[in-house]
């Protein structure tokens, strides 16, 4: 008898591999075609995949990779330099997005909570989105590159903030969140000095079997996302300080190279869950506010983000494109939603239209993103570049 999750698994790939071959023939963009395969397969399509919760859970893992192979790209002095300068940008444009689509709610109707709370799940963009569609020469090698990763890590931080608060494990006061940004940099520092005197040493020792080196560039990166959850903070967060203190040493670049393969692998994953996990009995119900506020956000976010870069001396050129590369909604809404819906503070409603908004937005985005700038799912020869 077929073991099930190895089913599960089987069919997310096949079927993901067909759509994903039929989306390039039809020149659109690939990850559209993993979201429409978790519809297909998942609860409210052909159910034929049936342990979604185990998928969803695997595909954290791409998350965590993510983030990892983009702190091998950035240098600690290079990121401290870039933090100063988009810390003042992220947060005032964050705070405009969840003040907008909060007011637009609670004039739906919505108790002043629950607008309160989507209206901050509302504030990111999607780092999984915005690193997949960038090209690896862009993202790596480029002021953009980095200018994008240091927004997005912003953004990450502040989730973190707003997940502690929802858990309520945290003190929700400012100080609490003061001390968990302390953490950070605390854990950043030794994490360098541990990259510095150990790890270094013991890739020097490896490096000529690649498999064995792989094998602890990948502990470094899941210790360091352990310890993260275990004092408080997102392993996510730890994965890319893992990454980080990596990029100083000589081989960041081959590593990251190197794993570029397996982090593609759970990101499908991870995709392939978002479109499995669409709640179809309450379409009716959210769909009109969700179009509403997928809308006001593909609008408002491409034009402040513009706007706000053009303040900081970037070219016209550059804060054009960088709007529309972090036009969306974050994968960070979607454990916001299911985590504040879990503890009583937002209704499964609230929690579905935050989910559909980031999926719309997310789709549409990939969308203009891939048919007007160069990504590695280019539609057209000149827009394909990796």
């Amino acid at each position: 008898m077929t073991n099930i999750v190895f089913l599960d698994i089987a069919l997310v790939v096949i079927v993901s591999t067909i759509l994903g071959w039929l989306s390039l023939l039809s020149r659109q963009p690939i990850i559209i075609a993993y979201i429409v395969a978790g519809v297909l397969l998942g609860p409210w399509g052909l159910k034929f995949v049936t342990e979604i919760e185990f998928i969803n859970e695997a595909s954290e893992i791409g998350i965590t990779l993510l983030l990892f192979l983009a702190g091998l790209s950035l240098h600690p002095r290079k990121l401290m330099e870039l933090f100063s300068k988009t810390f003042p940008l992220t947060l005032l444009t964050s705070g405009l997005f969840a003040l907008v689509t909060g007011v637009v709610l609670y004039y739906l109707g919505i108790p002043l909570l629950e607008s309160v709370i989507t209206g901050v799940a509302m504030m990111f963009s999607s780092t999984i989105l915005v690193v997949k569609l960038m090209p690896t020469i862009t993202l790596h090698q480029k002021h953009m590159g980095a200018v994008a990763i240091a927004v997005l890590i912003m953004q990450d931080i502040l989730a973190v903030l707003a997940i502690s608060f929802i858990n309520g494990g945290s003190d929700p006061s400012v100080g609490g969140w003061l001390l968990s940004i302390l953490v950070g940099v605390l854990l950043t520092a030794v994490a360098i000095v541990a990259e510095q005197y150990v790890i270094r040493r013991m890739m020097t020792q490896v490096q000529r079997y690649i498999e064995l080196l792989n094998l602890l560039a990948l502990s470094w990166c899941f210790a360091l996302a352990l310890l993260s959850e275990q004092i408080g903070m997102s392993p996510e967060i730890g994965a890319f300080i893992a990454g980080v203190s990596l990029a100083r040493g000589p081989l960041s670049n081959y590593l990251a190279e190197n794993l570029k393969f397996l982090r593609d692998f759970f990101l499908v994953l991870f995709f392939f869950t978002l479109g499995a996990k669409l709640d179809f009995s309450l379409l009716q119900t959210v769909l009109f506010p969700a179009l509403l506020l997928a809308g006001i956000l593909l609008t408002l976010k491409p034009l402040v983000f513009r706007y706000a870069f053009l303040l900081t001396k970037e070219t016209p050129k550059f804060s054009r494109e960088m709007g529309f590369r972090l036009g969306q909604n974050s994968e960070f809404s979607l454990i916001i939603a299911i985590l504040a819906a879990e503890s009583g503070m937002i209704s499964h409603t609230s929690s579905q239209l935050i989910q559909l908004v980031a999926i719309i937005t997310m789709a549409i985005s990939s969308y203009l993103v891939v048919f007007l700038f160069p990504t590695p799912l280019g539609t057209s020869r000149p827009l394909k570049i990796d």
